[in-house]
């Protein structure tokens, strides 16, 4: 997601740098993966005058002379212009005004007398190639014999989408010749890349109002609510008023409207939602066509979907894309007679259901899918017309011929449109806002906005709103005490009650404690801890104090010491510890003779070749070891501890998979392979021994999962009390084979849910905290006498080596300890 920090400032006031908000948004909203500076792209770019044009013979190209404008363009020289600057006005209070004159070739159909355009002067360089590693520079040259300096713009070069049908026009009222482009629409910009997955929780933050809203908390200014959103009700009197161009910056006067007052809606449009829990709100209006949109002009709204990475399309859907990035509410426009036409009624009835199986749909892409049972569909009465939040569908696509349109704006499912996403592979704009789960609220509300954006060539004809189980508001009861004592802080009524108001939060003063009224908008909290986090991360982490945790009696985590000992008997015998992906293929499953079907396949696996979790660890680790032998590496130890899952174990009473924590070792012994079996067992005695546990290694395998890679013949089963812990042993022929590997390697399996209940380890958790430092010593004395030399300093300390660093050539050497005092 792009956020556009000049779009940004029309609704918050910044009292600080831009460096400062920036690092402000990073550390207390949401990640910033980077900033990019448009502040120059478009230095030296003017609106012009078109004076005269005159076709040049047997070309496609006009000759046109361009009024530049009054006042100076700046340093760039273009060379001389045709003929001397000639007086071609006056001014009422500074006489006569000297307009500055140019002449450009230009190749594009739609040049004409009269129009204003985009001039790039000579020496300037092309917007849309300022990031690429050779800027396009324009300059004065040659055409056909004349004469040309710089360039007449079209949008593509101007980097406002791939529009090459001819050069952009300027709506006259807005500007005037010798106007920098970027003055007229706010084009000297910082644009913030925002890193989606840490705003997963706030569906609210994907639009320019919630953003703007968080910024002004974190800033501790007041936030204005625009109109749009202001009563989330669904009051068909709703209005957000923009000026002229497009921009959405004055609210109207309360209950007034642009539009032409309350209308006795026919309801002619029937909505059937036939399940709520996938369509929670759908709202629609129809909107006829009685005018020409002004899409010839280049407008604001063109400038803020090309900074935040959409292309202007047409009227219609640059209204509904423009929508979108302000409120966060995705909304799309059908054609009304082609979705009547297709539903084979002249009453038409929007259904919102699951698809059937079998069902396909042509999307507006061109691309016909087949329809999976998760996925939603709007229907025209009971044929599907668009795969809901993702993708409309060809049958009702908006043309040049369209007369009518229906709006569609509605919230769905976030679990199906996941599962939509990834079965089709639809990442849009739309879909991501869909899939962090778009509240119900403001739906209606911002259709009608989209309504009014087209009212100078669309008038509304009727509107509908099904709403079968509106939200809930909710409260929390929270006390200042519980604030301060949860973060460590001493905030006082007044602070927490100010900063909570200023995200939309309302607060009411109830008898000992405080009643937490959560926005509409605020779909991620739920109880007074996320309150409390509220006031925590808007006042800033970074503002509490740091205090050492007062040391209560810790209930101990078994195993995470075990692995901890685990760890450190491994490691102590050379075993190198492997951290490898839970997921694993279908073909790894049968290269170790696992059954497919007793493991879980993941349905939106990030890759092919990771379909399955795994049921055992040694087979992830049989990959490694292909390309250590392969290096090759001589002798090797390695393993890893992780979860492992089964359908033979079930599911808990939560209905998700039973998992289950376990240990494999891989290692070979290349000189001399008749040790790798008795290595490998030396490996699981060692550990369990140390761990206070006897075993005993009995011949023979269970007909498990985990056990299959390993050969009968030469491996046992680990017991202990009668009851198997795990497996120890060498490979099976087929599985070296499947993996490449030479016939030196052994390992075990075992089950760390069995290890932790027998472990005899009693130790207790140390609540005494060392202070640890770092020391480095120069000197030409070996390792032992530089240690003796620091253990005299600090004759209590515990001492531990970190590393020997000697230069070639040098006679000292750099000897590191740690100490903990």
């Amino acid at each position: 997601m792009r956020i556009s920090l000049n779009w940004l400032k029309k609704y918050v006031k910044v009292p600080v740098s831009d460096e400062e908000l920036v690092r402000l948004i990073g550390a207390r909203l949401v990640e910033v993966e980077g900033v990019i500076d448009e502040t120059h792209k478009y230095d030296n770019i003017y609106v012009v005058r078109v004076e005269s044009c005159e076709k040049i013979p047997d070309t496609h190209l006009t000759l046109c002379q361009i009024d530049v404008g009054g006042e100076s363009t700046g340093d760039v020289a273009w060379g001389a212009p045709a003929g001397a600057p000639a007086t071609v006005g006056e001014d009422a209070t500074a006489g006569p005004v000297e307009r500055r004159c140019a002449q450009v070739v230009c190749g594009a159909p739609n040049v004409r007398a009269g129009m204003l355009a985009v001039w790039i002067a000579p020496g300037a360089i092309v917007p849309a190639s300022v990031h690429e590693d050779a800027p396009f520079v324009i300059g004065k040259r040659k055409m056909r014999g004349y004469e040309s300096n710089g360039m007449l713009a079209g949008a593509d070069e101007l980097d406002f989408g791939d529009d090459h049908s001819g050069i952009v026009e300027i709506d006259p009222e807005f500007a005037k010749p010798g106007d920098l482009i970027a003055d007229v629409f706010e084009l000297n910009d910082l644009i913030l890349e925002i890193e989606n997955k840490s705003l997963t929780h706030r569906p609210d933050c994907f639009g320019m109002i919630g953003f703007a809203r968080e910024v002004s908390g974190i800033l501790g200014e007041e936030f204005a609510e625009p109109v749009l959103v202001q009563n989330p009700s669904g009051s068909l009197m709703l209005r957000f008023v923009g000026d002229a161009q497009g921009s959405f910056d004055e609210p109207p006067e309360a209950g007034k409207s642009r539009m032409s007052g309350a209308r006795p809606w026919r309801q002619a449009l029937q909505i059937s939602i036939k399940d709520p829990n996938i369509c929670q709100r759908y709202s629609a209006l129809i909107l006829e066509k009685h005018g020409e949109l002004k899409s010839k002009y280049l407008t604001w709204v063109d400038t803020i979907l090309s900074k935040s990475g959409m292309k202007p399309i047409n009227p219609i859907v640059d209204a509904t894309n423009y929508l979108m990035l302000l409120t966060g509410q995705p909304l799309h426009a059908f054609d009304y007679d082609k979705f009547i036409t297709v539903g084979g009624s002249d009453s038409p009835e929007i259904q919102v259901r699951l698809a059937q199986a079998g069902e396909k749909l042509t999307l507006l892409d061109g691309k016909e899918i087949e329809l999976g049972e998760d996925d939603i569909v709007i229907c025209s009465n009971k044929t599907p017309v668009a795969l809901a939040g993702a993708m409309g569908g060809e049958s009702t696509m908006i043309d040049e011929k369209t007369k009518k349109i229906i709006i569609e704006s509605a919230t769905f499912s976030l679990y199906n449109l996941r599962k939509t996403q990834m079965t089709h592979g639809i990442f849009s704009e739309a879909i991501t806002r869909f899939t962090k789960g778009q509240p119900p609220y403001q739906t209606l509300s911002v259709a009608e906005a989209c309504a009014e954006m087209l009212e100078g060539g669309f008038r509304v004809l009727d509107a509908a709103d099904e709403y079968p189980a509106p939200e809930q508001p909710i409260a929390i009861k929270v006390t200042v005490d519980e604030i301060n004592g949860l973060l460590g802080t001493k905030y006082s009524e007044s602070e927490i009650r100010r900063t909570l108001e200023h995200v939309g939060f309302r607060v009411d003063k109830r008898n000992r404690g405080l009643q937490i009224g959560v926005p509409e908008w605020r779909t991620d909290v739920h109880i007074k801890e996320d309150v409390i986090e509220e006031v925590g991360r808007l006042l800033g982490y970074d503002n509490i104090p740091l205090t050492l945790p007062l040391h209560g009696t810790a209930e101990r985590n078994k195993m995470l010491e075990l692995k901890s000992k685990v760890r450190d008997i491994l490691s102590k015998y050379g075993a190198n510890e492997l951290l490898t992906y839970s997921f694993v293929s279908g073909r790894l499953l049968e290269k170790v003779g696992q059954e497919k079907d007793e493991s879980y396949k993941i349905v939106n696996s990030i890759s092919p070749e990771l379909q399955y979790v795994r049921q055992s660890i040694v087979p992830s680790l049989l990959e490694k070891a292909y390309v250590n032998q392969k290096i090759p590496i001589n002798k090797f130890a390695m393993f890893e501890m992780n979860k492992v899952y089964s359908k033979k174990w079930g599911k808990t009473n939560e209905k998700v998979p039973v998992e289950k924590m376990s240990i494999g070792l891989v290692l070979a012994e290349r000189k001399n392979t008749e040790t790798a079996y008795y290595k490998a067992k030396m490996y699981a005695a060692k550990l369990l021994r140390e761990l206070g546990i006897e075993a005993e290694f009995v011949t023979g395998l269970p007909d498990e999962g985990y056990a299959k890679p390993f050969e009968a013949k030469r491996a046992a089963s680990i017991m202990v009390n009668n009851d198997r812990i795990g497996v120890v042993g060498e490979f099976k022929n087929s599985v070296r084979n499947e993996f490449k590997l030479a016939a030196y390697l052994a390992g075990f399996e075992i089950s760390l849910e069995a290890l932790v209940e027998m472990s005899t380890d009693k130790r207790k958790i140390d609540l005494v905290h060392r202070k640890t430092e770092d020391l480095t010593v120069t000197t030409d004395k070996t390792y032992a006498e530089a240690l003796m030399e620091v253990r005299k300093k600090y004759p209590t300390a515990e001492i531990s080596p970190l590393s020997i660093y000697q230069a070639v050539g040098q006679k000292t050497r750099n000897i590191s300890f740690r100490i903990a005092i």
